[in-house]
């Protein structure tokens, strides 16, 4: 997969976007920006696409910006001048594909049945779009396609909203989904940027889905932890468990056997996808301990910590089994 596609994948959703003027792709990239999504693709649905992609790359260079819906070659030149860095089709149209693998241009084609996806991989292609997604059969089709293509992923997109996203993306042969619910033509149309920018956020809150996992106590030894632990248990029932350098009683509080990183102690969030959550809050200016860095015995990242403390507590981020 491309370097410009796992970015993608970090990032989750794929805003699709269809602007009927230019002078709304400003407004529209600075809402997804601030609502936590700096990646968009535009629609060659309209006359305005080629300007509103310029227009989004002079302001935002560093927002992934792709060219949608894109059917000729001359649209592919016109989206890759204004400043695209990826091209999405509908279809599979061997010329346009052929076009931009020739030219290293990154494209997701459309692919629902075999034969799209035996001429995707003939291309040298490993990642496509489903569309229509849920008209289409939805994550049951997409799973029964994975079978036999153990090498594809899957861009889904088309009826993917707030209420299927996570099903979807739990499938780890999704790299992401695009949809239009947080940036309908209807919002831009009346300027409602604002409310552009609080469903773009309430759509990376859901996908993300933080929450308190267990909360850390920095106990001066061995002793006074097993101590805390067992107060714990004795007045909450809390269930005391020995563990390496710590003991926990129940699943919300571990007291460990010396102090730990924070003043205080530590606050675990769980979160349904570290990698984009990591990528998510990098974001947002928030920076990490690359050191603290925990894989499972499968290469899996399950933990990191974040650099700042917060009310005197360290902050790590685990991801959700």
């Amino acid at each position: 997969m491309n370097e410009i596609l796992k970015k993608i994948q970090k990032i989750g959703i794929v805003p699709v976007v269809v602007l009927e003027s230019a002078k709304d792709a400003v407004p529209l990239a600075k809402a997804l920006i601030e609502g936590g999504l700096p990646c968009a693709e535009v629609t060659f649905r309209t006359a305005a696409a080629r300007d509103s992609i310029k227009a989004i790359s002079e302001a935002y260079p560093d927002m992934l910006i792709g060219a949608g819906t894109v059917l000729t070659t001359d649209q592919v030149d016109q989206a890759v001048e204004a400043g695209a860095s990826f091209i999405v089709s509908p279809g599979l149209n061997p010329s346009i594909v052929k076009y931009c693998t020739e030219k290293d241009i990154p494209i997701v084609p459309g692919a629902t049945n075999p034969s799209d996806i035996e001429v995707a991989i003939s291309f040298g292609l490993d990642v496509v779009k489903f569309f229509p997604a849920e008209a289409s059969g939805g994550l049951n089709m997409i799973k029964a396609l994975a079978g036999p293509y153990v090498g594809m992923k899957f861009m889904p997109t088309g009826g993917i909203n707030e209420n299927n996203l996570k099903s979807y993306l739990d499938f780890p042969k999704i790299v992401a989904c695009g949809g239009s619910w947080m940036v309908s033509p209807e919002l831009i149309k009346m300027g409602k940027f604002d409310e552009i920018r609080t469903l773009t956020n309430k759509a990376m809150m859901q996908m993300l889905g933080f929450e308190i996992a267990h909360v850390g106590i920095n106990a001066k030894d061995e002793k006074e932890a097993d101590s805390v632990a067992s107060r714990f248990d004795s007045v909450f029932g809390f269930t005391k468990k020995a563990a390496t350098s710590s003991f926990f009683a129940g699943s919300g509080v571990e007291v460990m056997k010396s102090p730990y990183l924070g003043t205080s102690g530590h606050i675990a969030i769980r979160t349904n996808y570290i990698d984009r959550a990591i990528s998510y809050l990098e974001g947002v200016g928030v920076e990490f301990i690359e050191e603290s860095r925990k894989y499972d015995d499968k290469g899996r990242l399950i933990s990191i910590y974040l650099k700042e403390e917060m009310g005197g507590f360290a902050v790590h981020l685990v991801e959700k089994r």
